[in-house]
């Protein structure tokens, strides 16, 4: 390991001398740390309770309970996340958490243990609940539940009485599985607390009538496991099913009455992936077996389970039975430690065969996280009595919509799985009718997500450059923009794969109509006339508009409704919310101003919206209003201290020309306190579009990318340039473009043109690592997890993904578009390793060695190359880090070292130790 010396101590005590700027303090990294975000944001379903968690940088959350009523803040819970709200919103239930402190110095983080605290959100109060595993709040406020986290403990107490009594382990006991932990349950009445305990609870749910608990109570031989219901008037218990073993996985109540649902399996067999589930519903005081469609299937212990909302239909998971496990050949005897194939048996081997559809990697990657214990979507029809399979073998993946009630989108990628490998992904896409599981062909060998009708008769795709309207009734296809003069086709696509469309905003209800984007409008086609209707101008102003979906499980647009839109000038990259009449086709600008503005939450049961304003110095702090957006109020004011800083001077859009002359822009920020003719350091950062970013607050972090602020506070200006590319020759186009862009700020006498530094990461560290050996405009560059070598990466495998790296080539982001064999020029042309000879520019080098995206060596490669040059490169190596950074001291430390890097080189200040010695390897 490195020794890090006082490199930070150092950097940061530095930072503290700086002078002001405009008599305000110029941002340093310790405040960073104090930079506070909204992690978990509820509002209740009434619309009076927004509840948050104030989350710093570093350092320790604060929970928030907001009244929207009265637009204060009702209370604050110290260390408090993951607030959850009950359905009467007279209950704000957050999770405490141990202190930073706490948990930097244990050194077993398992010992530590969170609380539970509940705020009253009448009166403010606080009711905390120690040592507090997982809880339940019932939807009335009436009731918590909660798992008393003191399992280990017992457990201990356990083991050391049987240690001390020389206790034998009863071999005939049915234990539970290794990871499947019991806990005390404590029930309290929150009105007059009165509590019960249960003992050794594995699972439990509270009803949604309030009065009745479930719960599944196992112990660790199993003789007294059951599953119970719990009146919690009078906490007395009636047995639904006892028996040695058995256990309830997920438990499921009904949304308005007292059926519930779940799984039940038992520890008697203690192979868990072959381990049957039953499915049980308890309803009418009886309880029945909802059996799988096919009696060769049954149910896995991490099926799930899913009520619509009306509770007419159950949606659950199950799978083939699988086969007996072959037992591996085992050492018995003295004649077994020489058996050729008992020893054999306990080789350590994977085959990889050229037939195999996928690489061993991905074959791996994709058992463990999916294959393993993948399941199948079926619904069980509650009035019918009908359950019906929904995905199958052939067709795995449906895309689930409680609330959908004809048909579901299924899909199947299983004919393409070797395709993945070289071309993207693709997959079959059927409509799957939900009564009776019936599939029906869209789309092959598919690209790109169609959208379904809600009847299930119709489906939308964009093919062949248009969008087609597919009858499924008679498999009639009919192109509905052909005749429409405007662009359905995105025109920002520059990948050598097929060019998608804009995608859609949904359907009407009753399926008469599809709504579907084009670069700036909303368009309605009726699919009886084909005919269109354009909703929206925004061609005419430059305009895009969206729909602005706040319900995930809306199912389609009424005649009547007024729609919310997103409305953004692709100009000036300014925003607006706006409304649309669908009576009528008319819009109404709500919400509008040089800011951006986001549409966050809407109440389930009440017109209360919560939204957000933003720019480069305003935090996206909360506001809420009702549909008329006529008097929005603020809500939050969650980091006052920007104020208190020289933040930088307002965004401006630099126009330029791309590599093949097209009109491109970027986001210049001149460091605070700015004059006009005053020349100064620019850091670019980069990476595809960026222009975007023109109105949105910087993440307040450190990380693998600059901290704006941090540079604009500190005599830099910040660019943003948006760059694009051309197929075949990324490398050579995205460096012309980055130098038209990079010249306009010289011509425009901001730049300082000796003092201009280059920072990217991933693909942006690529182009950044490749530049260099084109031209020496830049004065330093950083790079992070750079592709170096694109001949060696081409054959390299993705570990996070197990995916082979060949289709990020041919036909994704690195734009090559033909094989490694059928262009080898043009890998060695887009390889920086190969010009490292050229290089003029001094960089730095950043790869995490456990990078899951980037081969690390690709790193090395180039370090090595320069080093072989007599170049000026530095190699930063993170242990143990993957793509992005993910250690805190790790992040720290490379946003220093990149200041450093930077007001070395571009501001002329004394270079650190480390930049011109290194660091030598000491480990103790």
């Amino acid at each position: 390991m490195k020794t890090k010396l006082t490199l930070l101590s150092s950097a940061l005590i530095i930072s503290l001398t700086s002078t002001a700027i405009n008599a305000k303090d110029a941002l340093q990294f310790k405040d960073i740390f104090n930079f506070k975000s909204a992690k978990s944001t509820q509002l209740s379903e009434d619309g009076s309770i927004l509840s948050l968690s104030a989350t710093p940088y570093r350092g320790n959350a604060t929970g928030q309970v907001y009244s929207l009523s009265s637009n204060s803040l009702i209370s604050e819970v110290e260390g408090g996340t993951k607030p959850v709200i009950n359905k009467a919103a007279n209950w704000v239930a957050f999770t405490q958490v141990p202190t930073l402190l706490e948990k930097e110095n244990s050194k077993k983080k398992d010992t530590l243990k969170n609380n539970v605290v509940l705020v009253n959100t009448l009166s403010g109060e606080q009711q905390s609940f120690a040592d507090v595993k997982d809880y339940k709040l019932s939807d009335d406020g009436a009731w918590l539940a909660y798992r008393l986290n003191k399992a280990a403990d017992k457990e201990d107490d356990e083991k050391e009485k049987s240690e001390s009594t020389g206790d034998i382990k009863d071999e005939s006991a049915i234990s539970p599985d290794k990871k499947d932990k019991t806990y005390s349950l404590v029930i309290i009445n929150l009105a007059d607390k009165r509590s019960h305990t249960i003992e050794n609870v594995f699972s439990y749910d509270i009803s949604a009538t309030n009065d009745q608990l479930l719960v599944s109570q196992s112990y660790s031989d199993g003789n007294n496991n059951q599953i119970a219901l719990i009146n919690l008037n009078n906490f007395q218990s009636t047995t639904l099913i006892d028996e040695p073993g058995v256990v309830a996985s997920k438990i499921a109540w009904h949304p308005t009455n007292t059926s519930v649902a779940f799984t039940v399996g038992n520890y008697v067999n203690d192979d868990t992936r072959r381990r049957n589930y039953s499915l049980q519903l308890w309803k009418n005081e009886l309880l029945s077996t909802i059996s799988s469609p096919n009696k060769d299937w049954t149910i896995g212990k991490t099926a799930t389970l899913t009520w619509s909302e009306n509770g007419e239909r159950l949606y659950f998971e199950n799978h083939p039975k699988l086969a007996a496990k072959v037992k591996a050949k085992e050492y018995t005897d003295e004649a077994s430690l020489y058996d050729f194939d008992t020893i054999r048996e306990h080789k350590g081997l994977n085959v990889w065969h050229n037939n195999d559809v996928q690489i061993k990697p991905r074959e791996e990657q994709q058992w463990d996280e999916v294959n393993k214990t993948r399941h199948y979507s079926a619904v069980y029809h509650v009035n019918s009595q009908k359950a019906v399979q929904l995905s199958t073998t052939n067709m795995p993946e449906v895309a689930l919509n409680s609330e959908r009630d004809v048909s579901l989108l299924g899909s199947s990628n299983i004919p393409y799985l070797e395709k993945i490998m070289y071309g993207g992904f693709f997959a079959d896409y059927f409509a799957v009718n939900i009564n009776t599981g019936k599939q029906t062909a869209i789309i092959n060998d598919y690209p790109f997500r169609p959208s379904l009708a809600p009847n299930g008769e119709f489906a939308a795709y964009f093919s062949n450059s248009q969008i087609q309207l597919k009858d499924l009734k008679n498999n009639q296809v009919t192109p509905l923009t052909k005749a429409i003069q405007a662009t359905f086709a995105d025109d920002k696509h520059d990948y050598p794969s097929t060019q998608p469309g804009y995608g859609f905003a949904g359907w009407m209800q009753d399926s008469s109509q599809v709504l579907a984007y084009s670069k700036y409008d909303i368009w309605a086609f009726d699919v009886q006339t084909k005919q269109a209707t354009r909703l929206t101008d925004g061609k005419q102003s430059n305009t895009q508009y969206r729909v602005v979906k706040l319900d995930k499980d809306q199912i389609g647009f009424k005649k009547a409704d007024t729609l919310l839109l997103s409305a953004i000038n692709l100009q000036t990259k300014q925003s607006e919310v706006a409304k649309l009449d669908l009576t009528t086709n008319t819009i109404t600008k709500v919400l509008s101003g040089q800011k951006r503005f986001e549409l966050v939450k809407k109440a389930k049961n009440a017109d209360k919206y919560v939204f957000t304003s933003q720019t480069y110095s305003q935090f996206p702090d909360f506001y809420h209003t009702d549909f008329s957006f006529s008097a929005p109020k603020k809500v939050t004011t969650l980091n006052p201290q920007i104020n208190d800083f020289a933040w930088g001077e307002k965004p401006e859009l630099i126009s330029y020309k791309g590599f093949d002359g097209e009109d491109l822009q970027g986001v210049l920020i001149k460091p605070a306190g700015y004059k006009k003719g005053d020349k100064v350091p620019v850091v670019v950062y980069f990476y595809r579009y960026m222009s975007q970013r023109m109105f949105e607050f910087p993440k307040m972090e450190l990380n693998h990318r600059p901290n704006f602020p941090m540079f604009t506070s500190n005599g830099y200006a910040i660019f943003l340039p948006d760059i694009r590319f051309e197929i075949g020759h990324p490398g050579k186009s995205s460096t012309q473009t980055m130098i038209n862009a990079t010249q306009k700020l010289i011509d425009l006498g901001i730049a300082d043109p000796n003092k201009i530094g280059l920072q990217g990461h991933s693909w942006a560290g690529y182009q950044s690592a490749f530049m260099i050996t084109q031209t020496d405009m830049f004065k330093a560059v950083v790079s992070g997890a750079p592709v170096s070598n694109m001949t060696s990466a081409y054959s390299g495998i993705r570990l996070k993904s197990g995916l082979a790296r060949q289709f990020q080539y041919e036909t994704g982001q690195s734009r090559i578009g033909k094989n490694l064999f059928e262009a080898p020029e043009l890998y060695i042309e887009n390889s920086p390793v190969f010009f490292a000879d050229k290089v003029n520019t001094p960089i730095l080098i950043m790869f995490g060695d456990k990078d899951d995206a980037v081969p690390w060596h690709e790193g090395v490669q180039y370090y090595l190359a320069l080093r072989r040059a007599g170049k000026d490169a530095t190699f930063l190596q993170y242990e143990g880090e993957p793509h992005h950074l993910k250690k805190f001291p790790n992040q720290v430390d490379f946003s220093v070292r990149m200041m450093q890097y930077f007001d070395h080189h571009l501001k002329g200040k004394p270079a650190a130790k480390w930049i011109t010695e290194g660091e030598a390897f000491i480990e103790e």
